[in-house]
């Protein structure tokens, strides 16, 4: 039977302990604050970097400065907010990402401009809703999209000639009734369909003409009964005609 070489006859040396040169080891080492493979400062993994900050959160300050980006947006997390604040027009973007989620006022006002569609994004989800205003016309369709669903209902006309269906369509969810006839010749059916299924009765009577099946679906849901009849009769879609003979016939007409 063969047996599976030593250590001592293949060569095969155990590594060296990874600590042994770490200003740290006779400290945090020592009183288990950190470990090798697990919460480590000084290794190229994010994971490791941040279980060492989350336990260890006055080294923060101190990674600002380091070579390692994924350091530095770490470091950004659990620094104090002072000294993450100066990390505003880091080279790299994670980092600025970082300071976005922590920063407050003018600091993230002026992140609203980063070349970085992501910390535009964050920005957007954070900025109080009265200032979201100065971002309804960002060139990325994310960072708009994300304005639209925080942005105050008395600003959200201004966004319904957006030149995203996407995001007309979140404006279409969230506008009052009142106001859904501004969408009544959007270009897209399905942003029409989403606000002919929520506008008042009489708006939503004048889609039950509209060209798209799909937008006279969702006014027959809103349209007065009345107005039914002829689409149960005579609309050319089988799926509309069914969907009027059968509100009408809820209704005992």
């Amino acid at each position: 039977m063969t047996q599976d070489p030593s250590p001592e006859t293949d060569g095969y040396r155990p590594p060296e302990n990874p600590c042994s040169q770490c200003m740290l080891r006779d400290s945090l080492l020592a009183d288990g604050r950190c470990a090798p493979g697990d919460l480590c400062l000084f290794v190229h993994s994010g994971r490791q970097i941040d279980r060492f900050l989350r336990r260890n959160p006055e080294f923060a300050e101190a990674c600002l400065d380091d070579s390692f980006w994924e350091r530095r947006a770490i470091a950004v997390r659990y620094a104090p907010i002072d000294a993450a604040a100066r990390m505003i027009a880091d080279a790299d973007e994670t980092v600025r990402r970082a300071v976005a989620t922590r920063v407050e006022g003018e600091s993230l006002l002026h992140l609203a401009r980063d070349p970085d569609r992501e910390v535009r994004v964050t920005v957007a989800s954070r900025l109080p809703p009265a200032m979201l205003g100065k971002m309804m016309r960002d060139p990325d369709y994310a960072v708009r999209l994300q304005v639209a669903r925080r942005l105050p209902h008395g600003s959200l006309p201004q966004m319904t000639d957006d030149p995203d269906p996407v995001v007309r369509k979140e404006i279409a969810r969230r506008l009052p009734a009142f106001a859904l006839g501004r969408l009544a010749r959007d270009a897209d059916p399905e942003v029409r369909a989403l606000a002919a299924g929520r506008m008042l009765p009489a708006d939503a009577a004048t889609m039950l003409a509209d060209p798209h099946w799909l937008v006279r679906a969702a006014a027959v849901h809103q349209a007065p009964l009345d107005a039914l009849g002829p689409v149960a009769d005579n609309d050319p879609e089988e799926a509309v005609r069914q969907l009027a003979s059968e509100r009408l016939s809820a209704a005992g007409q």
